[in-house]
């Protein structure tokens, strides 16, 4: 038999019945409009995640404070107290880490400022003047504070472009003072529009002289990070290994699994982003392969049926020369077809959903999320329909190619 014909008596036996073809195929459609759904905003997600940390740049080095937090029971690392002046003061010297150009301690907090009754919340920032060429951000109008400032413990700011438009709209704050805890603080500089530099928003920054925010706002004699940037991208490496060597010596570690301080990197962190996102991406299309199971036993169970309504049909065919082999195809290719027109259904109906959902999440989360569709999962989506197909269709078929044409006829 001709496979035209065998794809047209496929086609009719399916179009005959095509209300249970529909639901037969509901959890198929389900299963693959999940998966595409679930592909897509992961992918966002890890895009969103990697570009706010490519912003920190491949020269720079952030140390943290306490353990490296792997999970929820290590939350509350980041209020540790391991790095202290004696630690900045070794990372500095070159002969322990030549590799450094620039470093500075860092300590943050969301806080509030206010100005002739405006008020809003930003980050407020303590670190030396090498926090700007770290970062590479620098005042759009006025300046940045400089090493003389840092060392006297001046009261003076640099504000970030959202800050300044809460607190001063189109006029120049530049030399108006602003209150941040009771304390009045001048401000030198207005950091242009920039975004996000890893998890620092640089345009609700509050920067200020670290030695300020030490004596007269938090009251603290350690620092939350070490920020460092590297002269070559090609040294972060050594850079690394110094100052794991380093910090180990200072704090008398020799095992390193009891290191109380933990090194990122861009290249360490966009990895570990992306670890985590794809363990998460899987297991929710694990869930969803649940889905597909159950739309593979739906296609298994009404091929069944239809193998035994169509029992008379599978008699006649024999009767006529049908060989086994054509009833085996005939089902199977009705299997496949129905489980293959569910995939594309939604592969469809998964990019519809995927581009509605990346609409609302720009709007929440701002232009940074972006619509993402990766081709290998609408590939993967319909040929996973396509071999659920095969696999759940293989058995109805068999038991369709086994009938006698003599019980088939009798059948009743």
């Amino acid at each position: 038999m001709l496979w035209r014909d065998i794809i047209t008596i496929s086609r009719r036996g399916l179009i005959q019945n095509n209300l249970r073809s529909l639901l037969t195929i509901l959890g198929i459609v389900i299963g693959i409009a999940a998966i595409i759904i679930v592909t897509s905003v992961g992918q966002a997600a890890q895009q969103l995640v990697v570009n706010q940390f490519s912003g920190l740049g491949s020269r720079t080095v952030l140390v943290g404070a306490g353990r490296e937090p792997k999970g929820p029971s290590d939350l509350f690392e980041f209020f540790t107290n391991t790095l202290k002046d004696g630690d900045v003061k070794a990372l500095i010297n070159r002969s322990n880490v030549p590799q450094f150009t620039e470093v500075t301690p860092v300590i943050f907090q969301v806080d509030s400022a206010a100005f002739e009754g405006e008020t809003v919340r930003g980050t407020l920032i303590g670190a030396s003047e090498n926090i700007f060429p770290i970062f590479e951000i620098f005042p759009e109008t006025g300046r940045a504070f400089i090493e003389q400032e840092v060392e006297e413990g001046a009261s003076v700011v640099v504000l970030g472009s959202d800050v300044k438009n809460e607190l001063f709209g189109p006029s120049d704050p530049i030399g108006e003072k602003i209150r941040i805890r009771n304390q009045l603080f001048r401000v030198v500089g207005v950091i242009n529009p920039t975004g996000n530099i890893g998890a620092f928003n640089v345009n609700d920054f509050m920067a200020i002289p670290y030695t300020t925010m030490q004596r007269y706002l938090v009251g603290i004699d350690y620092y939350h990070r070490i920020i460092g940037r590297v002269a070559e991208e090609g040294q972060m490496k050594e850079a690394v290994e110094n100052i794991n060597a380093t910090l180990r010596e200072l704090h008398g570690i020799s095992d390193p699994s009891k290191d109380d301080f933990f090194i990122d990197t861009q290249a360490n962190a966009v990895e570990r982003v992306g670890v985590v996102a794809n363990i998460f991406t899987a297991l929710l299309i694990a869930v969803a392969t649940i889905s597909l199971i159950v739309g593979g036993i739906g296609i298994m169970n009404i091929m069944l049926v239809s193998v035994t309504e169509r029992t008379k049909e599978i008699g006649l065919r024999k009767a006529l020369g049908a060989k086994r082999s054509d009833i085996l195809v005939q089902f199977l290719l009705e299997a496949i077809i129905l489980t293959v027109s569910g995939g594309i259904i939604g592969v469809f109906l998964g990019v519809v959903f995927s581009y509605s959902a990346s609409l609302i999440l720009s709007r929440f989360i701002g232009e940074g999320w972006q619509f993402v569709i990766s081709p290998y999962a609408v590939t993967a989506g319909v040929a996973i329909s396509g071999a659920i197909g095969l696999v759940f269709g293989m058995y109805p078929a068999m038991q369709a190619s086994k009938k006698s044409p003599l019980e088939a006829l009798r059948y009743e």
